[in-house]
Formats: C-alpha cells, sequence, structure tokens
C-alpha cells in the first residue's frame, strides 16, 4: 500500500510498489506485456527496462510505433470509457520491470489523486507531441534522417556533458519497421554513420552526439559512403 504522510498520496510510493489492484511484473526480452486483440484491463507502469509497441495490419505486416523507456506509462486505452481491446502489442526489448495497474485502480486514482492525474496527463501531452514529431519525421523527412532521430531518442542525450551513450540491443529489422524502410538500407545507413564518426556498432550501438548534426543542423556530408 502506498504511504500517506499527513494524508497525502504518494505517487512515487504507489508507482514503485505492489498493492490493492496492482502489482509488479518481470518480463525476460521478447516476452509480451500484452498483444493486440486482448482484453484492456490494466495500463503498465515501466520501472525498469526497453519495450517497443507494434501494431499488426490485417493483412499480416508489422510496423513499430514506438520505443517506451523507463518512467512511461502503455496501455492507456484499457481506461477509456467502455473498456475494449488491445490496439497494439507491447513487447520487452530488455529485461523489464513493471507495475500492471488493474483497470479499476487506475481510474481510481486518476479521480481521486490529483498528484498521479497530474503526471499521467503530462505523459499522455508527451506521447501526444511525440506522436505528432514522429508523424512530421514520417512525411518529411528521408529515411537516413529518420534512422538518425530514433537512434538519438533511444540514446536519450540528457546532460550536456555527455557525448556518447550504448543502445539497449535492437535488430536491424526492428529498425527498419520503425523508419518505414528495408533492413539492406538501415545497414548501408548504419555503415555510413559508422564511417563518418557519430556512431560505433559492433553488435551494440554506441551513439555520438555528432550525431545531432544530422537531425538538427542537416549537416551530412555531400559525398555517399559506399
Amino acid at each position: 500500500m502506498p504511504r500517506f504522510s499527513n494524508g497525502a498520496f504518494d505517487t512515487a510510493e504507489f508507482l514503485n510498489n505492489n498493492g490493492l489492484g496492482r502489482r509488479i511484473v518481470q518480463l525476460q526480452p521478447k516476452e509480451t506485456f500484452f498483444t493486440q486483440g486482448d482484453a484492456a484491463d490494466a495500463v503498465f507502469y515501466l520501472q525498469s527496462g526497453r519495450a517497443r509497441v507494434t501494431v499488426v495490419s490485417t493483412t499480416g505486416k508489422e510496423a513499430t510505433i514506438t520505443l517506451l523507456e523507463t518512467g512511461d506509462f502503455v496501455g492507456e486505452e484499457s481506461i477509456a470509457a467502455v473498456a475494449g481491446l488491445r490496439l497494439s502489442t507491447t513487447t520487452a526489448v530488455t529485461a523489464c520491470t513493471a507495475l500492471k495497474i488493474m483497470r479499476d485502480e487506475m481510474t481510481r486514482v486518476i479521480r481521486d489523486e490529483h498528484e498521479f492525474s497530474a503526471l499521467f496527463l503530462k505523459f499522455l501531452l508527451a506521447r501526444s507531441m511525440r506522436m505528432q514529431a514522429d508523424l512530421v519525421d514520417q512525411l518529411f523527412n528521408s529515411s537516413e534522417k529518420r534512422l538518425a532521430r530514433v537512434l538519438l531518442l533511444m540514446a536519450e542525450f540528457g546532460d550536456p556533458g555527455d557525448t556518447q551513450k550504448l543502445l539497449p540491443k535492437i535488430s536491424q529489422e526492428t529498425l527498419a519497421e520503425m523508419i518505414g524502410t528495408t533492413r539492406s538500407r538501415v545497414s548501408f545507413f548504419m555503415n555510413k554513420f559508422r564511417k563518418l564518426g557519430f556512431i560505433d556498432y559492433d553488435g551494440r550501438i554506441q551513439v555520438h552526439r555528432s550525431l545531432l548534426n544530422v537531425v538538427l543542423h542537416d549537416q551530412m556530408p555531400d559525398d555517399q559512403v559506399d
């Protein structure tokens, strides 16, 4: 149960512990939180790890919508006015620890606890802005620039002093799905970025801050690297 101090609700305590209507779950890489078409009965809060959200078309084609990181919620469709089915599949990319919050408890805490509802609203707004940015990226940018943006988002550069970040293990097929191109094109761009010094790539991808120049300033050398 969450701790109370002078009657105050402790959001951090709620999100990091088991309690009424919620429990901590552990997932291994490639294990699913839920699958498209399942009953939407709970929201998940990612305490640690990385996961990806995918959708499958009626023809069987799979596309990755977004990658999740620590502090993200997923499965928010379960708190719609009328409970329905999952619109997507969420799968662990790395080992994950998550809090599974059942629909009734999630609805209650949003209604009754203003600190929590403010946090959740902030997350939803940030996700909406991210989805708009992803759409603009998909519509107007080259696949090379889209790949650079995805790598930077996964690297999560925050501290100005950070010069490089090691990404969680992710396949070129997944990267290709995320930017709407082929694996061979991703391989070509990855080799190009490596030769230009933007990344190191030997099984795991290490992103250098210099890759920001591709996204922010279009500073890509004119010559094509074979």
